[in-house]
């Protein structure tokens, strides 16, 4: 009588046993992927960087820059309306490095943000014809795959790097250190900012001065900064990596 009273209790109490044991799989499993896509700790910013609020993890990050980048309307707007508009800006730009002997043709060169290669094309129109960009979606053959806070490149890749996107960065000091992993020492790094109001909707953090760059860009010096009319964009900064 006994045994058979221990057997009815164990048929009653092994659905539940079981449901314990899956929930407390289900739990361990769901803490261990809120763990792997935590963010990367901040390290204490300057008072003149501001990250923008908003963000749950990384991929609610990347899908916001993902509705600009992916939109139909704008991509059209890029590739005709725009495109030798701004190409023709870019190669002024660059044109103007290259005479403050900041690039030369045979520079290996890297548009960081590119959308769908402007800048690229640009500094092929220069001469630089070792250049290529990287977005979160590509547009082959000028622009490849790559998230700017993971750069697909080996250490020292490129003797020069340019952005005008620093500002679309959730994790400024990680695009800073890719930028200075990627460059070769010597390589120059060309960023233009925006300093004086917010920057656009789909921009993750505002910048206010230079100060935070000079203290993110660890192995670097800063060369040069200056004024510009840059599709929106008003300050040229312009570092050289000294140190691997």
């Amino acid at each position: 009588m006994k045994t058979d009273l221990q057997r009815l209790t164990f048929i009653i109490l092994k659905p539940f046993i079981l449901f314990i044991i899956l929930s407390l799989s289900i739990f361990a499993f769901l803490s261990l992927q809120a763990t792997t896509r935590r963010p990367p700790p901040s390290p204490d910013l300057p008072s003149d960087l501001k990250i923008r609020p908003g963000y749950s993890s990384y991929d609610s990050y990347l899908q916001r820059q993902l509705n600009k980048t992916l939109n139909p309307k704008l991509r059209h707007i890029w590739t005709t309306r725009d495109w030798d508009r701004k190409v023709s800006k870019f190669a002024q730009f660059f044109s103007d490095l290259q005479r403050r002997d900041l690039i030369s043709n045979s520079s290996r060169s890297l548009c960081i943000g590119a959308r769908v290669g402007q800048e690229v094309a640009a500094l092929q129109r220069i001469g630089v014809e070792n250049s290529v960009g990287i977005d979160l979606v590509p547009y082959p053959p000028l622009v490849i795959k790559g998230d700017f806070h993971h750069q697909p490149f080996r250490d020292g890749s490129f003797d020069f790097e340019f952005s005008n996107v620093f500002d679309h960065a959730l994790y400024p000091w990680k695009f800073v250190g890719e930028v200075e992993r990627t460059l070769t020492r010597g390589g120059v790094c060309v960023l233009h900012v925006l300093l004086s109001r917010r920057a656009d909707k789909y921009s993750a953090n505002d910048l206010f001065s230079v100060k935070p760059l000079e203290e993110m860009f660890k192995k670097s010096e800063l060369i040069e900064v200056r004024s510009i009319d840059g599709f929106g964009l008003d300050t040229e900064v312009v570092f050289r990596k000294i140190r691997n």
